[in-house]
């Protein structure tokens, strides 16, 4: 279900239905956090993912972007270049998550950085219950 017309059926309802695609998208990251960790605290609209060390965050966003069409947010101040970021407020549905993680996953392999493969199918496992 889309987020932003959740919200017609109720402020709860748009809340749980934001909660529900975040903790899809989590899913997806524990299985990817090998090496890549998560911030501690946690948002329903936004996710930032912390790269392993060594790793560009803006060069892999820049990788994603020119071969995939997908743009990432950045880092901003101490964390540029450290985390991407991944916005999922509002027009954002479980189709769109598992497109978001499947390129994140796509770009992690041709930008040559270490992950755990398997982090799409633990969101789509998820999704899909």
């Amino acid at each position: 279900m889309v987020l932003s017309a959740s919200i017609h059926q109720g402020y709860g309802y748009a809340i749980k239905q934001a909660l529900f695609i975040f903790i899809g998208l989590f899913a997806g990251f524990l299985v990817l956090k090998n090496p890549i960790s998560l911030f501690k605290k946690y948002s329903n609209s936004l996710t930032a993912v912390m790269m392993p060390e060594g790793h560009d965050a803006d060069a892999l966003r820049k990788v994603i972007l020119d071969n995939y069409n997908m743009s990432l947010g950045m880092g901003l101040n101490k964390v540029k270049g450290k985390v991407f970021r991944i916005g999922h407020l509002g027009d954002f549905n479980d189709l769109m998550l598992s497109g978001t993680l499947a390129g994140v996953e796509m770009g992690l392999a041709k930008a040559g950085v270490p992950f755990k493969k398997g982090g799409i199918l633990a969101a789509l496992d998820y999704l899909s219950k």
